[in-house]
């Protein structure tokens, strides 16, 4: 008898979070805040994506984080795509913060000044965003969604695309950075074209 595929199917409890009990690919950002104080945050996200054909980004965050607050205040932030050799910055920006509420580990990776808002990006990334706020949804259990139009947009010339130019052969010369949720990560070096159907549109 032929083996049927659900044979190899495991039902997991939907009223439990599902997102450790597999692998996903994400992209790894650091998200750039301004603090109460007039200080800059970096917070890694993993849970990060375009939310439109036009220039809309979303992350997932949560109210228990400062992250949350200093966008809901400052209307503003940025996004800083990391490189395969930047794990060590989102590590540090993954630090708790200190008895005096700092969180100092950022003071380690080196920034530079947004154009537009007023931010801070990571050295050395390929594609940062300078994003304003455009709403925020709460209640998604524990956690929110924060929408922002990008305002600006900075592409390190190493990783831009043009006609000239072989998408694969880039992807080789400029890896990407991929977060394996839990707690893995990947360099992506080698691609291949997607089948897409003729005459298929966005």
């Amino acid at each position: 008898m032929e083996e049927s595929i659900k044979d190899h199917i495991v039902t997991l409890d939907p009223a439990e979070p599902i997102w450790d009990r597999v692998f996903m690919v994400a992209p790894l950002v650091l998200i750039g805040t301004r603090e109460k104080n007039g200080g800059y945050d970096l917070a890694p996200k993993h849970m990060v994506t375009p939310l439109s054909w036009q220039n809309h980004l979303g992350f997932v965050c949560t109210p228990r984080h400062r992250t949350y607050h200093n966008i809901k205040r400052e209307k503003v932030f940025t996004v800083s795509y990391l490189r395969p050799s930047q794990v060590l910055e989102a590590s540090l920006a993954a630090a708790p913060r200190c008895d005096t509420e700092e969180k100092l580990t950022v003071h380690a990776i080196e920034q530079f000044p947004a154009t537009v808002v007023d931010g801070m990006f990571v050295r050395d990334g390929y594609l940062y965003f300078e994003c304003e706020l455009d709403r925020i949804v709460d209640d998604l259990d524990v956690n929110s969604l924060i929408v922002g139009r990008i305002v600006a947009v900075h592409v390190h010339e190493d990783s831009l695309r043009a006609n000239d130019r072989d998408d694969q052969d880039l992807i080789h010369d400029a890896p990407l950075l991929a977060y394996l949720h839990p707690g893995r990560f990947a360099t992506i070096g080698t691609t291949r074209s997607f089948p897409f159907p003729a005459g298929m549109k966005k």
